[in-house]
């Protein structure tokens, strides 16, 4: 599989490109015209995964509306742009895969942290519709509900509180991806919640 990555700044992307020998592109998610450039410059893709978030905490009555509109254009606007890019080359090709990494804000709103729900539960609600739609046509469309703690890969300090395998390790979600798009159409996940031993849900 030919790998490409974006991201707004693709400095943070090059250990990862040399480990995939991928191709990193500049990209805003929330910018309609850079979406388009960037699947303008991909062959028509077999799988695109939706990442990016941003997140911002604090009292309701306290919280800065920019700060919550780029919470909620980045985390779940961006998906709908990616997506809308991703599904036209799909659709022309007759088959793909689109899938949207969520949180455990996905499925619950923590106290002050409203904004980052509203942002995860629209994506959520996106995909889902996606996944009804698309699914006829042969585009399966899967929600990862990923809720704890991720292991940095430069060591963590917060491991040890955490017991044996406390936190997600980075390795063991890549799989769980990979598990769901190896997935026959018969039996086909449209949402995996994955969490460690140690998180209440």
């Amino acid at each position: 599989m030919k790998v490409a990555l974006a991201a707004r700044k693709t400095d943070k992307l090059a250990a990862l490109v040399t480990e995939t020998n991928a191709k990193a592109i500049a990209c805003d998610a929330t910018d309609a015209k850079q979406v388009d450039a960037l699947f303008a410059q991909l062959e028509a893709p077999e799988l695109v995964v939706y990442n990016p978030s941003y997140r911002v905490r604090g009292p309701f009555l306290e919280l800065d509306r920019e700060e919550v509109r780029k919470t909620i254009m980045t985390t779940a606007y961006g998906g709908f742009l990616v997506a809308q890019a991703a599904v036209k080359r799909m659709l022309e090709r007759g088959r793909g895969s689109l899938f949207f990494t969520g949180a455990s804000a996905s499925v619950k709103g923590y106290a002050e942290s409203a904004p980052f729900a509203m942002a995860k539960f629209a994506l959520r609600g996106l995909a889902q519709s996606l996944a009804r739609e698309l699914g006829p046509k042969n585009i399966h469309v899967a929600h990862f509900v990923i809720d704890g703690g991720i292991l940095r890969p430069d060591g963590d300090s917060r491991a040890g509180a955490r017991g044996a395998d406390g936190m997600l390790e980075p390795d063991a979600i890549a799989e769980t991806y990979l598990a769901v798009y190896r997935q026959r159409r018969s039996a086909w996940t449209f949402e995996v919640d994955v969490r460690p031993w140690v998180e209440k849900f």
